[in-house]
């Protein structure tokens, strides 16, 4: 499988760090463009607000053709984040299914009514995943307390949050994504998303401290243009 390390990027020379881009994709062609323009992780979703899990004929193509890691969205339905029993047994079989066709992780997130996070459900999506890292999505952002929530997360063994700091956008929650990440420290990735441009994105990881940034690569072209922000000298 790839190296979940490929294709980072170093910002600056007075903040040398790498800065992974992932690239949200919704098809063949923009997870393929994508990769060309310099993203180090796809996101594959199927369709529906927010995206679902893509079709088995989609995650074999793309894992075919790609060469960075491969993430894949599990997610039933697009109504909510709440899950039945019946609904987490399709999660279940689509984590084992996503592993035994190449995947190198996966994206979810079951919230309870209150939108907290569902610990039982999460605990045992990630025990069926393992070894495959999990990905917490953006339904973090619709938890009340997010710091109660990243350590749900740390106690069940997620390994990445996508989370825009609860702001409209990654850059208006920078100083929570830094508060997040500090927090977290070496135990949970924080994976900057939320209208993530290049013409935002040198600031956000500068304010935030994030070695991860999330965009939306079903555009080709804000992609390229996020790794041509992050590899340009100030």
């Amino acid at each position: 499988m790839p190296d979940a390390t490929t294709d980072t990027i170093t910002v600056s020379a007075s903040h040398a760090r790498p800065v992974l881009v992932e690239a949200c994709c919704d098809s063949v062609y923009t997870a393929i463009a994508a990769q060309d323009s310099g993203a180090g992780r796809i996101e594959l979703c199927g369709p529906g607000d927010g995206g679902t899990t893509p079709s088995l004929g989609l995650i074999a193509r793309c894992r075919d053709l790609l060469q960075v890691p491969l993430h894949v969205m599990i997610r039933p339905h697009s109504r909510d984040f709440v899950y039945h029993d019946d609904e987490l047994d399709v999660m279940a079989n689509d984590i084992v299914t996503a592993r035994t066709m190449g995947a190198d992780g996966v994206v979810l997130g079951p919230l309870q009514r209150d939108d907290t996070v569902h610990m039982q459900q999460l605990a045992t999506l990630v025990q069926i995943a393992h070894p495959m890292p999990v990905v917490f999505h953006r339904a973090f952002d619709r938890t009340p307390d997010p710091f109660a929530a990243l350590h749900t997360l740390m106690l069940t063994g997620v390994r990445t949050v996508l989370t825009s700091g609860q702001a409209a956008t990654a850059l208006e929650g920078a100083a929570t994504l830094q508060a997040l990440r500090q927090r977290a420290g070496d135990r949970l990735t924080i994976l900057a998303g939320g209208g993530v441009r290049g013409s935002n994105v040198r600031d956000l990881v500068q304010r935030s401290e994030v070695h991860q940034v999330h965009a939306r690569g079903t555009d080709p072209t804000i992609i390229r243009d996020v790794v041509r922000s992050l590899r340009s000298t100030p």
